[in-house]
């Protein structure tokens, strides 16, 4: 008798992981977005290196970045456009055709998915067999 013993373990996702990944994919948008235009504005507007632009930026939490935007180059990051600051999102949506029918269409959205009303509005996007455990 052979001693091979094979054993598998599979993780099937539930709605919160689908949601918290998607969270988490978001925040990483903004945090890397932030920190490039602060680079880009510190090197094209502030006259710094790359090496010197990287360097000041070393340390530093999202307030300290906000603030040298405003106070520096007079850039509000609120005003930077949504699909830089919150990155893009793609899902299904339904088109009505001429003839009556609807089909799939592929929907480009620049909005906030952290928060509940994305998913709430979405519900249709997630899967019912990814339902969260009793």
């Amino acid at each position: 008798s052979s001693g091979i013993n094979a054993e598998y373990g599979v993780l099937y996702p539930v709605v919160r992981d689908v949601r918290n990944y998607f969270s988490w994919r978001q925040a990483d948008c903004h945090i890397n977005n932030l920190y490039n235009t602060c680079f880009w504005a510190l090197v094209q507007m502030g006259n710094l290196s790359t090496s010197e632009a990287e360097k000041r930026l070393n340390g530093t939490f999202s307030s300290d970045k906000n603030e040298m935007l405003f106070s520096e180059f007079s850039i509000n990051y609120n005003d930077v456009a949504e699909i830089y600051r919150k990155g893009s999102t793609l899902i299904w949506g339904e088109t009505a055709c001429d003839d009556g029918r609807t089909r799939k269409i592929l929907q480009l959205l620049t909005s906030d998915i952290i928060g509940d009303s994305f998913w709430l509005e979405h519900a249709s996007q997630l899967d019912n067999s990814l339902s969260d455990p009793q």
